[in-house]
């Protein structure tokens, strides 16, 4: 009598016979191809959970490096802006016509631009937190998977 099992879509089904049928060489072969079958799986496996983890990574990088950039254009400004500080108050009172003057300008734009990068790059640290870009699932399933073949009976 045959029993046919489930099997995942990629293997291939093979009915169970009574012992006395079958060869020591073709059940020694059966279950190499079954290793085969499943070593298979295992690498279709990492290999889908590492596609997914690049996308969250490659997400996280472009935040963190666009707030990186944003943070070092304003390291200029805010420079620049406490040069004009300085010039400002080792000046006379009432010499700036401008309503507004020229080392708080440089200080707001700096400002609102090192705020924009770091906010970016508190995304990025907080998306790169959220997920470990390594396949560890499919690593687990494949260490259960060894530790399966290799017990000993």
């Amino acid at each position: 009598m045959a029993v046919e099992l489930a099997a995942p879509p990629e293997a291939t089904v093979r009915p169970v016979s009574s012992a006395s049928n079958v060869s020591v060489t073709e059940t020694v072969q059966g279950i190499l191809t079954d290793i085969q079958t499943l070593l298979g799986q295992q690498v279709a496996m990492v290999r889908a959970e590492l596609r997914a983890d690049w996308v969250r990574t490659r997400a996280a990088l472009g935040s963190f490096i666009i707030g990186t950039v944003l943070l070092l254009v304003s390291a200029p400004l805010v420079f620049t802006m406490v040069v004009f500080l300085l010039h400002d108050l080792t000046s006379p009172r009432g010499t700036d016509p401008a309503g507004l003057p020229l080392w708080a300008c440089y200080g707001l734009v700096g400002g609102l631009v090192a705020l924009g990068g770091g906010c970016l790059i508190w995304d990025g640290v907080r998306r790169f937190r959220s997920f470990t870009p390594l396949p560890d699932a499919s690593l687990k399933a494949l260490e259960e998977n060894v530790r399966w073949l290799t017990k000993k009976t």
